[in-house]
């Protein structure tokens, strides 16, 4: 029950702390780049917790309804449009963040934090509650508390540790080198949310099965604390089918051709063409 539980609520928190990470890195090397250009606040950050937190109790509490619509594949596929709207959101904050629309819309970066709250709310949405179903599930017997309630502590605690070391790593990154990294590491997250919904649509049978491409479970595990944390930040899989491999493949091509990714590798010669 105690590794379970560490198990199944360091899956779900990983994910939520280390894509905030990867933000407010971004955010502090993007301002570091150009004082003054993007300054999205950080209220962003306790209103996405908040109305992630809020949404993930509502909807828990309808999950048993909404396990039954679409033929009792409810779950599958309302958990799937949550991983593609949010994979929708981080697309349009790739697309619409330049320094020009910056430098001529300050209102810009309102737009920008309202998008940063909704991305990071939605994907609270999904992974807690989950925690909450299990934990409701569980804690009927009360001879449980207690591992669950060690077990979801030690989980939180290495999810928020992971957030942290990565946040820290990401911003001592080199000038661009730091801008470009986060920026990578989001193309391996909306990689990662494409993956995972068409997984859940395959098994809704709403997308057609397609052959396994390989399986390295007996090298890296997905269920051992490196494959949960390679699951999270770059969505590590041991055998995915090759429609998953696909779709994977073109969410991160289309994060790594946004303006804001080109941006990254053309600032030294924007930079240089200015100053001359």
């Amino acid at each position: 029950m105690f590794l379970d539980t560490v198990i199944l609520v360091l899956q779900e928190i990983l994910e939520a702390a280390l894509i905030i990470s990867v933000f407010l890195a971004l955010i502090r090397h993007f301002h570091d780049l150009k004082p003054g250009s993007f300054t999205p606040g950080h209220l962003w950050i306790p209103a996405a917790v908040l109305i992630g937190v809020s949404g993930a109790w509502i909807y828990a509490f309808y999950m048993p309804e909404i396990t039954q619509w679409f033929d009792y594949v409810g779950l599958e596929i309302v958990n799937s449009v949550l991983q593609i709207m949010i994979i929708i959101l981080l697309l349009c904050f790739c697309y619409m963040v330049t320094l020009e629309r910056l430098e001529k819309s300050p209102r810009l970066n309102l737009l920008v934090a309202i998008c940063l709250t909704l991305l990071v709310s939605l994907g609270i949405i999904r992974e807690v509650s989950e925690i909450i179903i299990y934990a409701q599930g569980i804690l009927s017997n009360p001879e449980n508390y207690s591992p669950v309630l060690l077990g979801s502590l030690i989980a939180i605690g290495i999810g928020a540790s992971s957030g942290i070391i990565l946040y820290y790593v990401l911003i001592n990154l080199h000038g661009l080198w730091g801008l470009r990294i986060c920026l990578i590491l989001l193309a391996l997250f909306a990689g990662n949310m494409a993956s995972q919904a068409s997984l859940l649509l395959i098994q809704a049978d709403w997308l057609p099965y397609t052959v396994e491409l390989w399986d390295s479970s007996a090298l890296l595990p997905e269920y051992s604390v490196t494959g949960q944390l390679l699951y999270a930040l770059i969505g590590y899989e041991a055998n995915p089918s090759l429609l998953q491999v696909c779709v994977y493949i073109g969410a991160v091509l289309l994060i790594l051709t946004s303006p804001l990714f080109l941006l990254s590798w053309r600032y030294n010669n924007m930079q240089a063409v200015s100053n001359s």
